[in-house]
């Protein structure tokens, strides 16, 4: 028994290191078209039962494979069996092809890491559901996304493994985070890049109506294949972070989850990534951060992403009606910063000026009352849809070739 859960966590270590960015086999064909970063744990262990998570590709091809995480769950997580196939609403499938993990059915994942699934030939569409179902075995407390903005669903405890079900009936709880799943694939030989967001709840999507897939995020994802443009677009929003790493204010619960910390989990580790979109700075004045904190973080940022050849292109910090004059002084001194030659000094590849979007012309510190979800904060379905028009597919586009040729 020993010995098997050696060559589990060997194999793990393989993939792990084997999805290092630019190892992405023959062709450099691999995009990641969805992400959603771990941020925690579930609040209740998951027992002998089956999770069907429901992911939403931006972009599809001819053949998938999933990263599973196992980097915040408190013990090793044993899968049985996956599978993965088109969503046909709520828990049910039109189908369900087997994953493999170095060619087999099942793996374990010791506590703070992960696993790239094998290539599995299935045909995906841009803007559509795949259901990735994996059969827990034992007890665990798996690794978690918060803000899912969707339903996914679990089997009873016990109910063993259901991944091949095609029907949704044995699914009978719903969750509103995404467990252990947290990167999707596409092999596309299309596609030249993926756009990474990254960024606290603006990115991720709150503000947003739920289940709909209207983050700014999602917009700009169709935008892009309605324009004939071969790029992707992954998620990597986490509510509640930070640039900066110790902001006086900041809660337990996202410590550790500032912007340095998670640049190699949550954007580096993805494949095919030609650009990054830099939201961040809200939270860090809420959380009392002055501007010379902020732009530390965002120099070491945008220092290492431009090591590793990727366009960084950065939004001033959007209003919020609860700053006092101190934040909002800040804001302006992190606005100047980043508008500077239009390159933030030269530290950056260009600006998205997301703060002239959602800014209330008459009340500069606020948000535009037809873009406000009603917190003051973020913005609502009509805001979500106005970020993503304003984003320039030139310059994202621009940003491919520069990529691959430097890989």
């Amino acid at each position: 028994m020993r010995r098997i859960a050696l060559l589990a966590v060997v194999c793990v270590a393989a993939a792990v290191v084997g999805s290092a960015p630019g190892a992405v086999g023959a062709g450099r064909s691999w995009f990641t078209s969805w992400a959603q970063s771990q941020d925690g744990r579930a609040e209740t262990a998951v027992t002998g039962q089956t999770l069907r998570m429901i992911t939403h590709l931006g972009q599809g091809g001819d053949a998938v494979r999933v990263r599973f995480q196992n980097t915040f769950g408190t013990g090793p997580l044993t899968i049985g069996h996956a599978t993965a196939g088109p969503s046909a609403g709520g828990a049910a499938v039109t189908g369900a092809r087997d994953l493999s993990f170095g060619g087999r059915r099942a793996v374990t994942i010791p506590a703070g890491a992960e696993i790239w699934s094998d290539e599995t030939r299935l045909v995906t569409r841009p803007d559509s559901d795949l259901a990735v179902s994996m059969a827990v075995e034992g007890t665990a407390v798996p690794g978690r996304h918060g803000a899912a903005l969707r339903d996914n669903y679990l089997t009873p405890p016990g109910s063993g493994d259901h991944t091949g079900d095609l029907a949704g009936a044995a699914f009978t709880a719903t969750v509103g985070s995404t467990y252990v799943v947290s990167a999707v694939d596409v092999h596309n030989t299309a596609l030249r890049g993926v756009v990474v967001p990254f960024g606290s709840s603006v990115v991720d999507g709150i503000g947003s109506p739920p289940g709909a897939n209207r983050r700014w995020t999602d917009d700009l994802a169709r935008r892009i294949v309605a324009a004939g443009t071969p790029l992707a677009v992954a998620n990597a929003g986490v509510s509640g972070t930070t640039s900066a790493p110790a902001c006086p204010g900041l809660p337990p619960q996202v410590a550790g989850l500032d912007a340095a910390s998670r640049l190699d989990r949550d954007v580096l580790a993805l494949h095919g990534v030609t650009a990054v979109i830099y939201y961040y700075g809200t939270n860090d004045l809420a959380y009392g951060c002055g501007a010379t904190a902020i732009l530390d973080s965002y120099r070491a940022v945008f220092a290492r992403l431009r090591a590793a050849g990727i366009p960084v292109y950065v939004t001033p910090i959007t209003p919020r009606p609860g700053y006092g004059d101190p934040a909002n002084l800040a804001r302006h001194e992190v606005a100047l910063f980043v508008k500077r030659w239009n390159t933030c000094g030269g530290t950056c590849s260009g600006v998205v000026d997301f703060d002239t979007v959602l800014a209330d012309p008459l009340r500069p510190n606020s948000i535009l009352p037809a873009y406000d979800n009603g917190d003051g904060i973020h913005a609502n379905a009509a805001g979500q849809q106005a970020l993503a028009d304003f984003v320039s597919l030139p310059m994202l586009t621009r940003s491919g070739p520069e990529f691959h040729t430097m890989r």
